[in-house]
């Protein structure tokens, strides 16, 4: 007999060493990924000068890759930058040379090969600031997830705390590992996507773990496993509504919002997609494996009740 009356019956809680199998095989590959390949740092992060052109007509790459060399500046990166008539030019910092110095050296060479180019806009982050940047992006995300730990510690149980906890560094790590795979940009854009997805996946969290709680308290029959899955089913219809129309805006972004959001739009898309499915899949077992149990979470009754009620 089914704890459930109506809706959903599925056994998440009896696929959970597939799904903890399959959640461990997509962090180590992530991890390998991020330790060989490494991500493709932006420059707020690296240091450098970026320059942004446009021409009449759409270009090939490879003419502006050798026309740079030629003048001299062979540690560039060039690339298309939303349409084949604008073009993104990176340049790392040179140690005697200025920034502005840089970008006019660029643009002279540009221009001797083609003299219809235009210069749109010109940005310099110093290697200081990006070393400072890189240091304070991972400090933002470790304070977040200690934070996160305490939180989730005193409104719950420790138990619930390190699940979500893992549940969270679970969606960061493979959503970083998706970024390595591709090597798609990392900025500070996507940086701020990594925060929202932490803040997104703990929210889908505390929605099914309020309501473990609340049947842990409720259900008088029932093991731990039996009250998480009649929990994670009853609560199952609001992640994927969310978890839907938050995808459907994401997707729009990602495929009309332009070159500049891409990185950060497809940032959310994974980190919503794998934090629907560790709030479901991970959250829950790893507190079940760590041993949660009904009197973890049974209201504590204040002692001396029933003489303050006497008159």
């Amino acid at each position: 007999m089914h704890i459930l009356d109506k809706g959903t019956h599925i056994d998440f809680m009896g696929k959970r060493k597939l799904a903890m199998a399959f959640s461990l095989t997509l962090i180590l590959i992530s991890l390998v990924l991020l330790f060989t390949r490494g991500l493709s740092f932006g420059i707020d992060f690296t240091g450098g000068t970026l320059i942004e052109v446009a021409y009449p007509d759409a270009v090939e790459l490879g003419g502006i890759r050798d026309v740079l060399q030629e003048a001299g500046f062979s540690d560039i990166q060039v690339q298309h930058f939303g349409t084949a008539r604008d073009v993104l030019i990176r340049i790392a910092p040179r140690a005697n040379t200025a920034s502005a110095k840089l970008s006019e050296d660029v643009m002279t060479a540009l221009k001797g090969a083609d003299s219809a180019v235009e210069k749109r806009r010109v940005e310099f982050v110093g290697p200081q600031v990006g070393g400072e940047l890189t240091e304070q992006g991972g400090l933002a995300v470790l304070y977040s997830l200690i934070g996160i730990l305490i939180y989730v510690a005193m409104r719950f149980e420790y138990r619930f705390s390190l699940g979500a906890v893992a549940a969270l560094i679970h969606d960061v790590i493979i959503t970083l590992g998706v970024f390595s795979l591709f090597q798609v940009e990392f900025d500070l854009t996507v940086l701020a996507a990594i925060l929202a997805v932490i803040g997104y996946s703990l929210n889908d969290t505390i929605v099914v773990f309020d309501r473990i709680r609340e049947n842990f308290r409720k259900m008088r029959k029932g093991s731990p496993t039996q009250i998480m899955n009649a929990s994670i089913n009853q609560t199952l219809s609001r992640t994927l509504m969310t978890s839907g129309t938050t995808m459907l805006v994401l997707v729009a972004l990602f495929l009309l919002g332009g070159e500049i959001i891409h990185s950060f739009a497809l940032a959310l898309i994974v980190g919503v997609f794998v934090g629907t499915y560790s709030s479901i899949f991970v959250a829950g077992a790893l507190s079940l494996a760590l041993g949660v149990s009904k009197a973890d979470l049974m209201a504590v009754d204040k002692e001396g009740k029933e003489v303050d009620q006497t008159p």
